[in-house]
């Protein structure tokens, strides 16, 4: 376990995702990273920085005070995983919905293999059913 001491992971989630810090994306991603279980605004896996940056600001500007808290990390080799709690406002543009002022709170889980002390590829598992059902989608 490495829950008591930062890791590329940590980072991740508290400079990009908490600090809406838009360049450390091109830091800590790869050029020819994956990230499966995220579509894109075209429905693929985003791929390297580029593609990544158009989800990272679909998000941000939906959720503007999303935080993101690493509960745990397991490392294993040159792959690590963490189970994250993703809480926010739903305050702004960026889903297929008007805002709607509702909080969210949703679990997940992120595996990414590492390399160069860069995130190669990542395969993301995040409650999103739970997080419409929250901002009252109605899925049918």
């Amino acid at each position: 376990m490495a829950d008591n001491h930062p890791t590329l992971l940590h980072r991740w989630f508290d400079e990009v995702w908490n600090q809406g810090n838009e360049a450390a994306i091109d830091e800590l991603l790869a050029e020819d990273a994956v990230a499966h279980g995220l579509p894109g605004p075209d429905g693929e896996a985003p791929r390297g920085a580029a593609g990544f940056k158009p989800l990272f600001q679909q998000y941000r500007s939906a959720f503007p005070d999303i935080r993101i808290d690493v509960e745990d990390v397991m490392i294993d080799g040159d792959r690590m995983c963490a189970r994250c709690i993703i809480t926010g406002n739903h305050t702004g543009p960026g889903l297929p919905m008007p805002p709607t002022g509702q909080p969210i709170r949703v679990t997940g889980t992120c595996i990414v293999r590492v390399r160069d002390g860069k995130i190669v590829e990542g395969w993301n598992h995040f409650d999103f059913l739970s997080m419409y059902q929250q901002l009252g989608l109605q899925l049918s």
